[in-house]
């Protein structure tokens, strides 16, 4: 008779698990909805939100979809962000039932033994991504993520020499890698372990060594040696596309998030003994991996990331208030630590505790003897721009054009130009321009920022000062023309949104508060008067925690 009792319990509970989470759920009209609020940028480069269509996958980031559920990372990785215990303020945007229209099966999870993954898209550059598979503990030293070195192709390569310089052996292995086309070259920086990684193989790889910090720069440091080249599969691209995808259906959300969003130039860090000793612990844990232990940009994931870790020892920093050529303050660091920088290996670190960015940044001035025989000079003022009308923007077009600026970053600002391919930063290591379409500003994306750029230009990068060559209002013109380029556009993939002239006027409108949150988004479909009305958020649960922020 228990038998009997448990076997009846057990089949009405998985009844009812059935009609609760596979039936009901279809039931309700919210569950096919396929939109999600997207932040966008208009053409005044203020972020706004738009109810707009998810997009689904592509061919090679299903592919990666589909390398993730057969690896079990949805075992360790959550992909929603919940509303509540201040996941907004961690994560990013609460996630929304229109982001999941072409999830399918769902890949929500429950347990997070490592971190959410619904906002990772565009956090870290495909490099990164590249390097964390190969060795996940040496860019995140926390975590618990095993190596997936199957998913690389390697090549065992002989140092040898070759008309008086290093260069590598002939290999068969080698030869499968890459296609070796005529004309086309695929420099190949080893770290001091003997790891060299290309990201391309359509070309010869050639190991260059001459850029490298002392004494890698030598060539008695590799004669005799053997490499391990190492290129990546299809599989780790479309893994590594799939992961950028993800949280890409909100948008440039990431440009308005706030615990990030730091605008600091004047302070001032103690630099005492044990301020510095506390940083000295910080950056071997946390930025050793890629700047190394010398400080040098040579760590260990260093031949991953493209561009290259900052080398602490010349003293040069690109992102400053500061005149060109002077160090930056205090501040400057701060806030590029806070921030990251968009599109590169340089992670936020606004999660981790103040005390230790103040001290991790103490220590990384113990690098360079610059900081000790020179102070920076004062901040250069930046007041409130000017209004973003047509005519400032047309206006900055025409001095994008007389600037040449399409040189390297292309007529289109798609970071294309006929000089693009050439431009090496000052250690001679290739330097890509910025895709200005994207809208991933290294230096943030506020108009503010592109005139700090143009105004102190970018030391170590072949990005000058026009402080001498433009007026103040010129640079502010073509600021606000740089950042105009972004607007309603895709930040995944620099595509122009399908959103008519109306919705576009509307999202247009200069009032700070207009479609400025989630809740307040536009919703294009909707006739004149009801559009700007707040819409009720769309949430997985709406008991008393589940009704949104």
């Amino acid at each position: 008779m228990l038998r009997l009792y448990a076997l009846g319990a057990g089949f009405v509970c998985i009844s009812l698990a059935i009609f609760v989470q596979g039936l009901l759920p279809i039931a309700i009209p919210e569950s096919r909805e396929t939109r999600a609020t997207r932040a966008v940028r208009n053409e005044a480069g203020e972020v706004k939100w738009v109810w707009y269509e998810s997009t689904p996958y592509t061919a090679v980031e299903q592919l990666g979809r589909d390398v993730y559920r057969r690896e079990g990372c949805w075992y360790c990785h959550s992909q929603y962000v919940r509303p509540v215990a201040g996941e907004d303020q961690r994560w990013g945007p609460v996630s929304e039932v229109g982001e999941y229209a072409h999830d399918w099966p769902h890949l929500l999870s429950t347990r997070r033994i490592g971190p959410d993954l619904t906002r990772v898209g565009l956090k870290f550059s495909d490099h990164w991504h590249f390097a964390h598979h190969w060795a996940p503990r040496a860019v995140v030293p926390d975590s618990i993520m095993p190596e997936f070195r199957w998913l690389y192709r390697r090549a065992r390569v002989a140092v040898i020499e070759r008309d008086g310089a290093v260069a590598l052996g002939d290999s068969r292995e080698l030869k499968a890698l890459f296609s070796f086309e005529r004309g086309a070259s695929i420099p190949l920086y080893p770290s001091p372990d003997g790891i060299a990684f290309a990201a391309r193989t359509d070309g010869a790889p050639v190991l260059e060594i001459a850029s490298l910090p002392e004494p890698y720069d030598r060539a008695d440091a590799w004669k005799g040696k053997t490499l391990t080249v190492i290129v990546p599969t299809a599989e780790l691209r479309g893994l590594v596309a799939y992961t950028q995808k993800l949280g890409t259906n909100r948008g440039a959300w990431r440009d308005a998030f706030e615990p990030q969003a730091i605008a600091v130039s004047v302070m001032s860090i103690p630099q005492t003994e044990a301020q510095v000793e506390r940083g000295r612990v910080v950056y071997a844990r946390r930025c050793a991996g890629c700047h190394g232990v010398k400080g040098d940009g040579n760590g260990p994931v260093a031949t991953f990331l493209d561009p290259r870790p900052r080398n602490f020892t010349l003293g040069s920093f690109k992102f400053r208030t500061t005149p060109s050529g002077s160090l930056p303050t205090d501040g400057d660091l701060y806030r590029t630590l806070a921030r990251g920088v968009r599109w590169t290996a340089m992670p936020t670190w606004h999660e981790l505790p103040e005390k230790d960015r103040i001290a991790a940044i103490a220590y990384v001035k113990t690098f360079s003897a610059r900081w000790k025989d020179e102070r920076p000079e004062p901040a250069i003022p930046i007041g409130e721009p000017p209004k973003p009308t047509r005519e400032l923007l047309t206006r900055g077009q025409a001095l994008y054009a007389r600037a040449k600026c399409g040189e390297c970053h292309g007529d289109g600002g798609k970071g294309d130009g006929p000089s693009a391919a050439q431009l090496r930063d000052d250690s001679k290591f290739p330097i890509r321009p910025t895709d200005f379409t994207r809208g991933q500003f290294k230096g943030g994306g506020d108009v503010r920022d592109l005139y700090r750029t143009m105004t102190t230009g970018l030391d170590g990068t072949p990005m000058p000062s026009f402080a001498d060559s433009m007026s103040d209002d010129e640079r502010w013109a073509i600021s606000a023309y740089v950042l105009s380029l972004s607007a309603f556009r895709d930040p995944l993939t620099g595509e122009e949104l399908r959103l008519d002239e109306r919705a576009r006027a509307r999202l247009n409108v200069l009032e700070p508060d207009a479609f400025a949150s989630p809740r307040l988004a536009l919703d294009p479909t909707a006739p004149p008067g009801v559009a700007e009305q707040p819409k009720t958020m769309v949430r997985f649960h709406k008991g008393m925690l589940g009704e949104g922020r």
